[in-house]
């Protein structure tokens, strides 16, 4: 499960879940969620494979979402699936989306940065949660 949070001018991503890998992957839908609109609009039609290295979950965590956000940033790509893998030394994702589509994907929050504000990914009673504050 995952949500949006206000914060002054900025916006917090949440998400919990059973255990690292959902969570991952739980936080890409999250930021796809704060970008575009309606994200079931965003056909998972091409696969990417993604690799991060870290072995500190907070940091790989901001790693991943700003190498999401890059390929959205610089490629305008977005995407609608996520299969991720959380090891010891880092992650590796399976990642399916398409080219940006103006007539389709209409932006939600223009994301400019993921930040390190109150990062967090923190064990709880029924498995994992992560915050991470973003600056729109």
């Amino acid at each position: 499960m995952y949500e949006l949070f206000e914060h002054t001018a900025d916006l917090g991503l949440r998400a919990t879940a059973p255990d690292l890998d959902t969570l991952f992957a739980e936080m890409a839908q999250c930021l796809f969620t704060a970008i575009v609109e309606a994200p079931a609009t965003i056909r998972s039609e091409r696969p990417e494979t993604v690799e991060v290295a870290g072995a500190d979950r907070e940091y790989l965590l901001f790693d991943w979402l700003k190498h999401l956000l890059y390929k959205f940033d610089a490629e305008h790509q977005v995407y609608g699936r996520f299969e991720v893998k959380v090891r010891d030394d880092g992650l590796t994702a399976t990642v399916w989306g398409e080219p940006l589509d103006p007539a389709r994907h209409l932006l939600n929050h223009e994301v400019k940065a993921i930040t390190y504000h109150e990062l967090k990914v923190e064990p709880t009673a029924g498995g994992w949660a992560a915050e991470v504050i973003v600056d729109i």
